[in-house]
């Protein structure tokens, strides 16, 4: 037992260090305005567009006025998740009161609550595949996807064994319920734009 549990720490090790790695190259090369995380070992990047931004933005005007404008959310900050070099960069993620940054200076995966990706058509089958999965792996309470060529959100909840039990879609312009859940809110989209 205690081979496997070291073993397990020498990987997450070793895979902080090659994230490391991506993120200086990152940081270095990507111009701002282009959002760059590593899924799966591949580093994915796209530019971030007005419809993009403007969700996200009304996504956080909803924490803020359902938590206040002290809410700890970030947006396109780097979270290393689960499994092989995942160093996400969520559109938005909101942690839980009292979370802090780990000794390296960052935001720890065990802390995240609530996580929304607005999908674009380069990283979409990232959110919808190794993404999805990693959060459920991770714990994350509710995972909700924007979908603006669709016109559609996709909430996500109740994570198990590395998938989320419950599935709940809505329409741009219906109110995604998210009462019940971590976040406890009711979600406007009538004003999401589509893509």
């Amino acid at each position: 037992m205690t081979v496997v549990e070291t073993d397990r720490i020498a990987m997450a090790d070793d895979n902080a260090k090659s994230l490391d790695a991506w993120f200086e190259l990152i940081e270095r090369m990507v111009p701002e305005g282009i959002k760059a995380e590593v899924v799966e070992g591949a580093v994915s990047m796209v530019p971030q567009r007005n419809v993009h931004w403007q969700i996200i933005r009304r996504i956080l005007y909803a924490l803020d006025d359902r938590f206040s404008r002290d809410v700890l959310a970030m947006t396109d900050v780097r979270i290393d998740f689960p499994g092989y070099q995942n160093g996400f960069c969520p559109d938005m993620a909101k942690f839980r009161d009292g979370a802090g940054v780990d000794e390296e200076g960052r935001w720890r995966h065990e802390d995240v609550e609530f996580i929304a990706e607005v999908i674009s058509r380069g990283t979409r089958m990232n959110d919808y595949g190794p993404k999805k999965a990693t959060y459920a792996e991770a714990g994350v309470p509710v995972y909700l996807i924007a979908d603006p060529y669709q016109g559609r959100c996709h909430v996500y909840t109740n994570p198990k064994d590395g998938e989320y039990l419950t599935e709940a879609r809505s329409d741009f312009g219906d109110d995604v319920d998210l009462t019940g859940t971590i976040i406890d809110l009711t979600l406007k989209t009538a004003e999401f734009p589509r893509d």
